[in-house]
C-alpha cells in the first residue's frame, strides 16, 4: 500500500492542476496544447509547465530533456552549410574591386607630357567665338569673335575682331581673355603640378571608348590663376582633357563667383584648349554665361541680333 504523501504527488504527475492548463491556452504553442480552463481569466502572460510532466510524457508527444537535447547538434551542420554559400558569395565581389590607381604615377606622367607638349614650344593662333547669355536665356544677347596668339615661351595677346549685340558681353569677353593673357605670363607658376596643387584620385570613368582619371585639384595657394576643382586625364596619354572649377582667389571686383570649364584637344600636334565655358555672377547685374569655342579661320562666325 502506498503512504498518503507519495499517492498525493504520483496523482500530481498524471494529473496536472487546472492552472497549468489555463495558464497557457494564449501561447499558440500548437494543436497539441491542452484545452483551455473557461473558468480561468484570460492573461497574456505564459509560463511552461513544470519540465516533470514533459518528462513523463504526459502533455502530449512532446518531451524535453532538462540536462541535454540533440536539437542543435542537427542545426549544425545547416549553420556550416550556409555560412559556407555566404563566404563562397563575397569572393568574386572582393577580387572584382578596380584598385584605385598609383596617385604619384599618374603625377609624374603628367607632368612630364605637359613640359613635352610643342604648345609650349611652338606658336600658334586660334579664333575663338564667344557667346553671352543672360540669366536662363537661351538666346545669346551678345556675340563677340576673338583672335588669340601665343608666342612661346609667355607671349599671349588678343584682338577682338567682331563684336555685336550688347556691349556688356563685349565687357564680360574682354575680362576673360585679360586674366588668360596675364596667365600665361605666369609659366610654371599657373601649372597642374605638384608644385602648385595637392591632388586627390576621385574615381574613373570613359570618355567614350577612352578610360580617364578623375582627380580633384586643391590650390596650395590663393592665386587668382589657380582653379579648385577637378581634372580629366587621358589614362593612355596622360593629358588634361578637361578643367573644371572655381578660382582659387576672385579674379575681379566686379565679378562674385565665376565656375570654369575648358576642355583640350589636338590643334596642329599641339594640345590646346578648344573650348571654355563661364557661368559669373557680375556685381549689381546678375549671373551670366559666356561659351567660347574654337572655329577655324574659314568659317563665319555665328549671327546675332544687333
Amino acid at each position: 500500500m502506498l503512504l498518503p504523501a507519495r499517492a498525493k504527488r504520483l496523482t500530481m504527475l498524471i494529473k496536472p492542476p487546472k492552472a497549468v492548463f489555463s495558464r497557457c491556452w494564449e501561447s499558440g504553442w500548437g494543436a497539441r496544447d491542452p484545452v483551455p480552463n473557461p473558468a480561468q481569466p484570460k492573461t497574456k502572460s505564459c509560463a511552461r509547465p513544470p519540465r516533470g510532466i514533459y518528462s513523463a510524457g504526459l502533455l502530449g508527444t512532446k518531451t524535453e530533456n532538462p540536462v541535454k537535447t540533440s536539437t542543435p547538434r542537427l542545426w549544425l551542420p545547416v549553420l556550416v552549410f550556409l555560412t559556407t554559400v555566404a563566404s563562397s558569395s563575397q569572393v568574386p565581389s572582393s577580387t572584382a574591386e578596380i584598385q584605385s590607381p598609383d596617385l604619384n604615377l599618374i603625377l609624374q606622367r603628367l607632368e612630364d607630357v605637359q613640359h613635352q607638349d610643342p604648345a609650349q614650344s611652338r606658336p600658334y593662333e586660334v579664333t575663338r567665338e564667344y557667346k553671352v547669355f543672360r540669366g536662363y536665356d537661351k538666346q545669346p544677347i551678345s556675340m563677340v569673335v576673338a583672335q588669340i596668339n601665343f608666342l612661346p615661351p609667355d607671349i599671349k595677346t588678343y584682338k577682338i575682331t567682331q563684336a555685336r549685340g550688347d556691349s556688356r558681353g563685349e565687357k564680360m569677353v574682354r575680362e576673360i581673355l585679360d586674366q588668360e593673357t596675364k596667365s600665361a605670363k605666369k609659366g610654371h607658376g599657373r601649372e597642374i603640378s605638384r608644385t602648385n596643387y595637392d591632388f586627390v584620385f576621385l574615381r574613373q570613368e570613359n570618355f567614350g571608348v577612352v578610360p580617364e582619371y578623375v582627380l580633384g585639384i586643391l590650390p596650395k595657394r590663393k592665386d587668382k590663376y589657380l582653379l579648385r576643382g577637378q581634372i580629366w586625364v587621358d589614362a593612355s596619354t596622360f593629358r588634361i582633357r578637361r578643367i573644371q572649377g572655381v578660382p582659387a582667389k576672385s579674379p575681379s571686383f566686379w565679378i562674385t563667383t565665376l565656375h570654369l570649364t575648358m576642355q583640350f584637344a589636338t590643334l596642329n600636334g599641339m594640345w590646346v584648349p578648344v573650348s571654355f565655358d563661364a557661368i559669373a555672377t557680375i556685381r549689381f547685374l546678375g549671373e551670366y554665361t559666356l561659351a567660347g569655342l574654337n572655329i577655324p579661320s574659314s568659317e563665319s562666325p555665328s549671327t546675332v541680333p544687333k
